[in-house]
């Protein structure tokens, strides 16, 4: 077994539990907001916290439901040799998610999914996401638009991708004719963005089925909007929290 993988840790030895608890939860909630996709997507955690490259990442074709703490792979992004393990990961996930967290220390955490709305506005010739509410505010000037779609990620694909990631500030990429990736700091940041993405995607898919003109907010609100959100006090740790304390109830397998 390579030593870059972990299989089924304790509660009692694993320093990164928290965080395997936290990642399974939100592969969890993403199969109750209809976010799976099949046995695809994935969710990825860096563990270090002193410049290492080592992530969390669910296993190759496992279905969100059955992500639980201890079956998550544990990897090295400075580590190809995992691909040759009996436990290698999804190859493009390896390089998509691998590549991201070599290349870019700012993302803690990924999530890649092809959630409904959000790919449908990856199909759309203009996937920009006009402030036309409070939730697509919360986006403003942070999106990247990729509009080189290249085929499966894989090698050269998931490092042209993971490359576009170079403004902090831009935690969201609409992957044209793909779907949606999310970066964080945290399992609760980015999956709390996640959320109010999709949501936001929705809200204007909708409003362009009404083929009404659209109320769009100037860029100066809209940006006053999302930097308010930004320093909002602790609400993406919240959302986890209730969402732990849901699952705790219905789903307690999620931290086993």
């Amino acid at each position: 077994m390579s030593s870059s993988i972990a299989r089924h840790p304790s509660t009692h030895n694993d320093p990164h539990w928290k965080l395997r608890a936290d990642l399974a939860a939100a592969f969890r909630w993403a199969v109750r907001m209809n976010w799976h996709e099949g046995v695809s997507n994935h969710f990825s955690a860096v563990v270090d916290d002193d410049g290492g490259k080592r992530f969390l990442m669910n296993r190759d074709q496992i279905h969100f439901s059955r992500v639980s703490a201890s079956n998550l792979l544990l990897l090295d992004a400075d580590d190809p040799d995992v691909m040759d393990g009996p436990d290698a990961p999804d190859p493009t996930a390896w390089a998509l998610h691998g590549s991201i967290h070599r290349r870019v220390p700012h993302a803690r955490v990924a999530i890649h999914l092809h959630s409904k709305y959000a790919t449908v506005l990856a199909c759309l010739q203009d996937s920009r996401m006009p402030a036309i509410d409070q939730n697509a505010a919360m986006f403003h000037d942070r999106v990247i638009i990729d509009e080189h779609y290249g085929g499966l990620a894989l090698d050269e694909e998931g490092e042209r991708c993971a490359a576009l990631f170079t403004d902090p500030k831009k935690k969201v990429m609409v992957m044209g004719n793909h779907g949606v990736m999310v970066i964080g700091d945290t399992v609760a940041d980015a999956l709390n963005r996640t959320y109010f993405f999709e949501r936001a995607a929705e809200n204007l898919i909708t409003a362009y089925m009404t083929q009404r003109p659209l109320r769009v907010l100037s860029d100066e609100i809209a940006a006053k909007t999302a930097a308010e959100v930004e320093s909002y006090p602790g609400q993406a740790a919240r959302h986890l929290a209730e969402i732990k304390l849901i699952l705790d109830k219905t789903e307690p397998d999620y931290a086993t």
